[in-house]
C-alpha cells in the first residue's frame, strides 16, 4: 500500500508538500523526503510526535538514540510508517531544528494502491516557498502566569522577591 501524506509547514502562509510512500517506509525515510522537498540541508536534528485530532503533540519518536540505557524510546529509523499510521491514527508533528523549531503538521490523507512503473517515495506536489525564518511560535501554558511545566512565569521586573545574601558569590 501507499500512504500519501500533505506536510504543512506551521506558518501564516500557504507552504505545503504532498508526498508518497510505501507502508513499510520508515519514520526516517519520511524524515528524509521532508528535509529534501522543503529544501533543508538535513544537519539538523529532527522528531516526530503522534498527535490527536486536534493536533496535541503525543509520543515523541526520535531521530538518534541519546537515551542511555532507556528502552522504552522509538526511533525513526525502527519504527515503520504503518506502525504509528492507519485510518484512526492520522496526524503527525515533525519538528525539524530545534533551535528554530521548523513545525510541521503531517496528515495521512489517503491509503492507496501501489502504482506499477512509478518509484517511490514520490514528491507529487509543491505549493510555496518556506520562508528564510521559522515561523514565530508562543509556547506558554494553559494559564499565561504558568510556564510550558505549569511553574510560574519568572517575573523579571521584580527582584525584590528573591531571598538571596547581599555578599554572595
Amino acid at each position: 500500500m501507499v500512504y500519501r501524506f500533505r506536510v504543512i509547514l506551521d506558518a501564516q502562509e500557504d507552504v505545503f508538500r504532498d508526498i508518497e510512500m510505501l507502508q513499510e517506509s520508515t519514520l526516517e525515510d519520511l524524515h528524509n523526503v521532508i528535509v529534501q522537498s522543503f529544501g533543508f540541508d538535513g544537519t539538523e536534528m529532527a522528531s516526530f510526535y503522534i498527535s490527536d485530532e486536534n493536533w496535541n503533540q503525543g509520543e515523541e519518536i526520535h531521530q538518534f538514540d541519546m537515551s542511555g540505557n532507556d528502552t522504552s524510546i522509538k526511533l525513526m529509523n525502527e519504527t515503520t510508517l504503518d506502525s504509528v499510521l492507519s485510518e484512526d491514527q492520522t496526524k503527525l508533528i515533525y519538528v525539524y531544528d530545534f533551535l528554530k523549531m521548523w513545525t510541521f503538521l503531517v496528515e495521512l490523507a489517503q491509503i492507496a494502491e501501489v502504482e506499477e512503473g512509478r518509484d517511490y517515495p514520490n514528491l507529487m506536489f509543491v505549493h510555496g516557498q518556506i520562508p528564510d525564518n521559522a515561523p514565530d511560535k508562543e509556547f506558554i501554558g494553559e494559564d499565561e502566569n504558568q510556564g510550558l511545566n505549569g511553574d510560574d512565569v519568572f517575573d523579571d521586573d521584580n527582584f525584590d522577591d528573591f531571598s538571596y545574601d547581599d555578599e554572595w558569590n
